[in-house]
């Protein structure tokens, strides 16, 4: 709110007062009003005359010390023959934090029988000429960190590839990071390129200490006047398990294909290991592969969820057609008459087709995929890409979603977290940074499904695809050879997901053909490497 303090005009002064339309305390208010606002023409209409250099005076507020809004209050007028002076506080609200404030003063005369201001620099700030300009001098604080969940630091480049791929790195800033992040950010300010670093941008840099600055020609300091202190950085602690990454890296070294491994604690979601064996494209997060025979655990889920026992006897034959798609096992496999969970151990695809088309359907197989991480959004602070699985439009396509084919696709950090909700009995959206909020709720599984589909994945380990993998007592998994591209004989990934104590996981080898032969046993090394 803008005050005025009345003044008594001098007895030379009385010509003014009693034939000058209005006085200058409230001229001085109604510019001031406008300055408040922001309302340029409004100012300009209260001037004596027009002033050059109005216009650019109070856009350099915004532009060069990054203003964000004005508070001015008039503290008081003193007037004389034919002029007065209007004396101001003005509060600068700055984008960089903080209030610059300062006292002021309008000029006033008149004209044409009124108050006008007479204008010039000094009216934005008493020591602005037409020769000197505003800006702004900005001291960063030291960066803050990124950390693993115990507080050690990862963003300093002794952790590998992997984990800078999480990170990011700084770089200097350009004009479109300037235009992006805006003031107090300037071009050549260390900024995060990618990763963490990126996404945690402002709150690892802190908030500069910025000193307001008089400057001359050439930019050369005049004087300063004033100084706003600055924050330090806050850390950004990720969920990364040091013990873990590093097992998970040496478990994929040395593979001669491009390969990933995706490590969760099932009771919370948390990543504890994301690793890739070559860089570049991050398959771990953004892979969009078919899960193949990993998926059966989720059509296992939910005809088990629907009545069926692990122990009730289906067949697997050599093949079965369904929905008019003839279904073959791998190596044109038949085992005939078994259990539910003899067949997932065998990874029978002759038996989940057929049973998904007649106990399932699309909407329920879709319902329990979405239930352990499907069609879910991802929020863990770098780019990951959800997993895919569309609804079923025949039951030829439903079969082949069955075994993980079809149009289904999915990453390893999704199929780390299928895992991982077996385990725990409760799907929670993959976390990387404890400090984001997620898009998506945790959901609760089946509890007699869930329990019987463990030991279902244990019987792949012990008598199962997985059995000469060299999996430690205590794993329960699935296998999986995803079959992808065109032609009569088609190339493969192999895959392996399971859990063991607190660590669930995923591996995928692309185009590493049986995942019971391949990535089996990186599952196998990297579990037996955990401390």
């Amino acid at each position: 709110m803008i005050t005025v303090l009345a003044v008594g005009a001098a007895a030379g002064g009385a010509y003014y007062v009693l034939h000058t339309r209005g006085t200058p305390g409230e001229t001085a208010t109604r510019y001031l009003q406008a300055w408040q606002r922001g309302d340029l023409a409004a100012m300009r209409a209260e001037l004596a005359a027009p002033a050059q250099g109005f216009d650019q005076a109070y856009a350099s507020l915004g532009k060069a010390l990054g203003v964000t809004s004005t508070s001015v209050s008039l503290s008081g007028v003193r007037e004389g023959d034919g002029s007065a002076t209007a004396a101001y506080k003005a509060v600068q609200r700055l984008a960089t934090g903080g209030e610059w404030s300062y006292d002021g003063s309008l000029r006033l005369v008149v004209k044409d029988r009124r108050w006008k201001v007479d204008w010039s620099p000094a009216a934005v700030h008493p020591d602005l000429t037409a020769q000197t300009k505003l800006a702004l001098k900005t001291t960063w604080p030291e960066r803050a960190r990124i950390t693993d969940a115990d507080g050690e630091r990862i963003d300093d480049g002794d952790d590998g590839g992997s984990v800078q791929q999480l990170v990011g790195w700084l770089d200097k800033a350009t004009d479109k990071d300037v235009k992006q992040l805006g003031v107090p950010y300037e071009k050549g300010d260390p900024v995060g390129r990618a990763g963490l670093q990126a996404t945690f941008q402002k709150r690892l840099a802190g908030r500069p200490t910025t000193t307001v600055e008089l400057v001359g020609g050439g930019g050369k300091r005049v004087k300063k006047l004033g100084e706003l202190e600055g924050a330090e950085g806050e850390d950004v602690r990720t969920t990364l398990d040091l013990s873990v990454q590093r097992a998970a890296v040496e478990a994929v070294r040395g593979l001669d294909k491009p390969a990933s491994l995706v490590a969760i604690r099932p009771g919370t979601g948390e990543i504890l290991a994301v690793v890739n064996n070559r860089g570049g494209f991050n398959r771990a997060l953004d892979g969009n592969y078919p899960p193949g025979s990993t998926f059966k655990a989720v059509t296992a889920l939910g005809l088990l969820a629907e009545g069926m026992s692990a122990g009730q006897q289906v067949s697997c034959p050599k093949y079965v057609t369904v929905g008019g798609l003839k279904i073959r096992n791998s190596e044109h496999a038949e085992y005939g008459s078994l259990s539910l969970s003899d067949a997932f151990a065998h990874s029978c695809n002759t038996t989940f087709a057929p049973l998904a088309a007649q106990r399932l359907g699309a909407a329920k197989l879709l319902a329990t995929a979405e239930m352990v991480g499907f069609n879910q959004p991802l929020n863990i602070g770098v780019p990951a890409t959800k997993a895919s699985l569309p609804k079923a439009q025949s039951d030829a396509e439903l079969a082949a979603e069955s075994f993980g084919q079809a149009r289904i696709t999915s990453s390893p950090l999704v199929m780390a977290s299928v895992a991982a909700a077996i385990a725990s009995g409760t799907w929670h959206p993959p976390t990387l940074v404890p400090s984001i909020k997620q898009k998506a709720e945790p959901v609760e599984l089946p509890s007699e499904a869930t329990e019987a589909l463990r030991s279902m994945m244990s019987a792949v380990v012990t008598k199962g695809t997985a059995k000469k993998a060299g999996l430690p007592s205590g794993t329960r998994g699935k296998t999986g050879t995803a079959e992808y591209g065109t032609g009569e004989k088609l190339d493969s990934h192999a895959w392996f997901i399971g859990y063991r104590g607190e660590v669930a996981f995923a591996v995928v080898v692309e185009g590493g053909g049986g995942g019971g032969a391949v990535a089996a046993p990186i599952a196998a090394t990297f579990l037996k490497a955990l401390p």
